[in-house]
């Protein structure tokens, strides 16, 4: 197609994603509900997994609305529960077109109190799993995909893997590292899986409404405020947005890339003096 052809550049065209199969791991509430969401209503298929029957039965009935959504329970850190879901993935369409890997677990404690275990978990939960679903997804990603219209993995990755984490005034050792290691691990897949036409990028949020975030809005929601230049936290459509832009035909030369969306949080400390 040559620069002038009409039509080229119409939003429609541009950000289309209508007819495409999505896996939203973490897929229940928070951003991954979010997302879900988003894709539903601009055309998609979309399969949540989340950890929890409830949870699962929950999201479901309220994404079901929008356009045609399924569910299953799956612990991606549990490698038989793992293989269910990549295989239920092939049975249901047999190529995927997104996969966004969204679970994710936090530990807070002092260093002194840091357990093994909860650096452990939160460590597989954000790094090991993702990696492992990835490469299992390889065959259905790669049915999906084409040169013009790569199949996409989207890590959710976060500022606090940009920056030392300090607004909770909780140390999270292993989620900031966690999140880090995910932000490289993202380039080096791109670089991998770029022949196959998959491309892989990561989204670095700042503060958005979850669960995850509950405890800190609830305490510390004007220190957060404070440390971003926008002086205030994230609305779901600005998660969406970035989201929809890396799997449309807008997003298909973006790779290995790290988006932060924060607000600017990750580059400026803020107008708070944390030593206080």
């Amino acid at each position: 197609m040559n620069p002038g052809s009409a039509g080229q550049f119409d939003i429609e065209r541009l950000f289309s994603v209508a007819g495409k199969l999505a896996l939203v791991t973490g897929g229940s509430s928070g951003l991954g509900l979010m997302m879900a969401k988003g894709l539903l209503q601009n055309g998609a298929r979309v399969i949540i997994a989340s950890r929890k029957q409830e949870k699962c039965d929950m999201a479901l009935s309220e994404l079901e609305q929008y356009g045609e959504c399924s569910a299953m329970v799956a612990d991606v850190t549990n490698t038989e529960q793992r293989h269910a879901l990549v295989a239920q993935v092939q049975e249901q369409a047999g190529g995927l077109s997104i996969l966004i890997n969204n679970a994710g677990a936090n530990w807070g404690a002092t260093l002194e109190d840091y357990p093994d275990a909860g650096f452990a978990k939160v460590i597989d939960t954000n790094l090991n799993a993702v990696f492992s679903l990835t490469r299992d997804l390889i065959p259905a990603l790669t049915t999906a995909a084409t040169e013009q219209d790569p199949a996409r993995v989207i890590n959710i990755g976060s500022m606090d893997g940009l920056q030392v984490p300090i607004v909770q005034r909780v140390p999270t050792f292993a989620y900031s590292a966690s999140k880090a290691a995910l932000h490289h691990l993202t380039r080096t897949l791109a670089v991998d899986l770029a022949a196959k036409h998959i491309t892989v990028n990561a989204v670095a949020p700042g503060f958005f409404e979850s669960r995850m975030t509950d405890y800190v809005f609830a305490h510390f929601l004007k220190d957060i405020e404070d440390d971003c230049p926008l002086h205030r936290v994230g609305q779901p459509e600005e998660i969406v947005g970035i989201m929809i832009y890396l799997v449309s035909r807008a997003g298909a030369y973006t790779n290995g890339t790290v988006i932060p969306v924060d607000g600017g949080t990750s580059i400026s400390k803020g107008k708070r003096d944390w030593t206080e």
